[in-house]
């Protein structure tokens, strides 16, 4: 399957901010200061599910979370990542990569629907999208 059809669901567009092109997914920032969050989601039109995507590409999501997590743990302190695929409100198929700290503000909770985000402050957000595409180039 190709990415011929794909567009990126309206919210996640409005919620994130762009970080890399990977070979599968576009890689996003969450707009929220409290958890440094990726989101991945891949360039295949209809996806809902991990199931839904062909067997090759279901790997390449698994590589390349894999890798943002890497990216997020070299970013800035991480004492736990947590990977999430819910789709409860956003039925695009999407993948969150997040970097937990413990005492941050959803600990030990989930960070869905924990409070109200904190968008980054410009100059917050621009350090760490350096960092974050630093780290995936190596």
């Amino acid at each position: 399957m190709s990415a011929a059809g794909f567009a990126l669901d309206p919210r996640l567009a409005a919620d994130t901010v762009p970080v890399a092109e990977l070979p599968l997914c576009t890689l996003r920032l969450m707009d929220d200061a409290r958890f440094p969050w990726l989101v991945l989601v891949p360039r295949r039109a209809g996806m809902v599910e991990i199931a839904d995507l062909a067997a090759q590409d279901q790997a390449a999501l698994w590589q390349e979370a894999s890798r943002a997590g890497a990216a997020l743990r070299a970013a800035g302190p991480c004492d736990k990542l947590n990977l999430g695929a819910l789709g409860n409100i956003v039925r695009q198929l999407h993948v969150h990569v997040v970097a937990r700290r413990e005492g941050d503000a959803a600990w030990p909770g989930p960070v869905w629907g924990s409070g109200r985000a904190e968008p980054y402050a410009a100059a917050a957000r621009d350090a760490l999208l350096a960092r974050l595409r630093a780290a995936l180039e190596h």
